[in-house]
């Protein structure tokens, strides 16, 4: 009887330890990395461009498996740091709400739409990360049982804490928002130390480097300036929130290998978006 009694008092132990989050955001990083827990941000276009080729600034539409296999193998390098890492993809190499929208779609459809090409995006991660021996798992904002688990905030800060990569897919599981914002959301859900956005452009701008050569590139900038010049590197919801809620974002460059790694180790890529110049 004793010993049944302990048994049941060890597991209701387990439990519960198990079930129980982390308090707050979580401080204390791993040594050699800047982020105990970080947020990637990734691109759909990212999956249908080649970067080795001279169209790589011209998103396509699809799958690129060599890219996504790629930019697998920059996550693992990442998360070997001993970082934890959180993924959210968009979906513009599929469907982009916001153009189906303009072509003529009705705008809530066309972001159902989007959000279901999260997770095609999403499973293609997964498939080219557990292909390289890291345990990933899809979790998704919409009800899809049979490919994804359903996102639950304490389950999805769990599978971090067991070393686990979570690709959360299905954006904010609500129409009328993008990709940015649910990156932004569930950093903030997960306790993330911050949001990394990886995107075809070497950092922020004052205004479009493609566009304008003279174009100049901070590597410092607080949410206020992002919000009020309209930078448009991600949506102003986004940049609203994680000002908020005092989640910095680092804007780096996808195309450049390593990029990823040097991010979470605190190098000094790309720009930092924070609360106040100097934090």
């Amino acid at each position: 009887m004793s010993d049944s009694s302990d048994h049941k008092a060890v597991a209701s132990s387990s439990i519960d330890t198990a079930a129980a989050p982390a308090a707050s955001r979580v401080e204390v990083a791993a040594p050699g990395v800047r982020w105990n827990r970080v947020l990637l941000k990734l691109s759909g276009e990212a999956f249908a461009v080649d970067h080795s080729s001279s169209a790589a600034d011209t998103p396509r539409a699809g799958l690129n498996y060599a890219t996504i296999r790629s930019i697998a193998t920059e996550i693992v390098a990442a998360h070997a740091t001993g970082v934890e890492i959180a993924v959210v993809i968009g979906a513009g190499n599929i469907v982009r709400g916001e153009r189906a929208a303009e072509a003529g779609m009705e705008r809530a459809a066309a972001d159902y739409m989007g959000m279901l090409g999260t997770v095609i995006n999403s499973m293609a991660l997964q498939d080219a990360l557990e292909k390289q021996g890291v345990p990933t798992r899809v979790m998704s904002a919409l009800n899809m049982s049979e490919v994804a688990e359903p996102f639950i905030r304490r389950r999805a800060i769990r599978h971090l804490e067991k070393g686990r990569i979570v690709v959360l897919a299905g954006g904010t599981g609500n129409p009328f928002f993008t990709t940015d914002s649910a990156a932004a959301l569930r950093a903030n859900e997960l306790l993330a130390g911050a949001v990394l956005k990886a995107t075809n452009v070497d950092g922020v701008y004052d205004r479009d480097p493609r566009k304008h050569s003279d174009a100049t590139r901070y590597t410092q900038i607080s949410f206020d300036t992002c919000i009020s010049q309209n930078l448009r590197v991600m949506d102003q919801t986004a940049f609203t929130f994680c000002r908020e809620y005092d989640i910095p974002i680092v804007v780096f460059d996808i195309a450049q290998p390593g990029n990823i790694r040097r991010v979470v180790a605190g190098e000094r890529i790309g720009t930092l978006v924070t609360s106040a110049i100097g934090d």
